[in-house]
């Protein structure tokens, strides 16, 4: 069984020679994809369509996108479905545990749509599925990736954070001045504060976002976003090329050169992230576990020179 290659940008403009990027599937992509879909199981790789889905899947990972492939909101950057959600169901957690166990993972991604429609906006459906993970792989790192619980959002990092997550994420994605077009729904100042919420509670859960680049936004509202981040606590940063995947998605503004990610990378360690990824394919959970692999490296080189672990924000 095999499947194309994903499409990445539907413009007609010519993409640059950095991001052409052509994967066969091969043997074990379509295995990855079968395990999947007998456990009824979906992932962001598949319903964002991402870039990156083919050689993910070759390696025999995803990143599973638990209650449901319909968002209660409409992000003009995403091609998850967006409407109303059907009802969540209670055994998708010990699904998840069995395709990871499967796969053999030993750095689990979790993220999820926004569910606006449920009371806890779907924390208690983190909860039962990094206790299920847990379970069934007890020494696996654990990353959630989170929606920014607009109505619920202390208790909802609280619930969460009591699961002892690795790391936990959640993606500001844009610049303000872009919000308005890019996350109509969303609120900086409110994802900015997930980050606040977390490190008032926990100093051992590692920190993340993301954002993408390509949108319109100039440098300096880039390192403005990293400087708020770093503000609010947040400890590790991916920045990524933004492309359209889809017909209704936003027109790529920039594509942007290699030298200027780099420049957002260096410019990132010296703000004090402890973690950074830049690169036109970075996705927020694209080689996580290889990420964080380098992330205790990095630790590790920096608790025997007798520095701090974690820098001061």
């Amino acid at each position: 069984m095999s499947r194309p290659s994903a499409k990445i940008e539907t413009s007609s403009r010519r993409l640059p020679d950095w991001l052409k990027k052509s994967i066969s599937p091969g043997h074990e992509a379509a295995r990855t994809d079968a395990l999947l879909k007998e456990l009824g199981l979906h992932t962001i790789c598949e319903s964002g369509r991402c870039p990156n889905r083919d050689e993910c899947y070759s390696r025999r990972t995803a990143t599973f996108m638990i209650l449901g492939d319909v968002c209660t909101r409409s992000c003009s950057f995403c091609s998850v479905s967006t409407g109303r959600p059907e009802t969540v169901e209670a055994d998708e957690p010990q699904r998840v545990a069995r395709a990871a166990r499967s796969l053999g993972l030993e750095h689990v991604v979790v993220t999820s749509v926004n569910r606006d429609d449920l009371e806890d906006e779907g924390a208690g459906h983190f909860v039962e599925t990094l206790r299920a993970l847990r379970a069934a792989l007890p020494s696996v790192i654990l990353e959630v990736l989170t929606p920014d619980f607009r109505r619920t959002q202390s208790s909802a990092v609280e619930r969460i954070l009591a699961e002892s997550p690795d790391i936990f994420n959640h993606n500001v994605e844009t610049v303000p001045s872009l919000y308005r077009r890019v996350r109509p729904q969303g609120d900086y100042r409110r994802s900015l504060q997930i980050f606040r919420e977390i490190r008032g509670r926990s100093s051992r859960t590692l920190t993340k976002s993301g954002l993408m680049v390509g949108l319109g936004e100039s440098r300096g509202e880039v390192f403005g976003v990293l400087e708020d981040l770093r503000e609010a606590g947040c400890e590790i940063v991916t920045i990524g090329q933004y492309l359209r995947s889809s017909a209704a998605g936003l027109e790529v503004t920039e594509y942007v050169h290699p030298e200027v990610f780099e420049e957002y990378r260096t410019r990132a360690f010296e703000m004090g992230f402890t973690w950074v990824e830049s690169g036109p394919f970075v996705r927020s959970s694209f080689h996580a576990r290889e990420s964080f692999e380098s992330l205790k490296s990095a630790l590790a080189a920096r608790r025997a020179a007798g520095e701090p672990l974690l820098r001061a924000v």
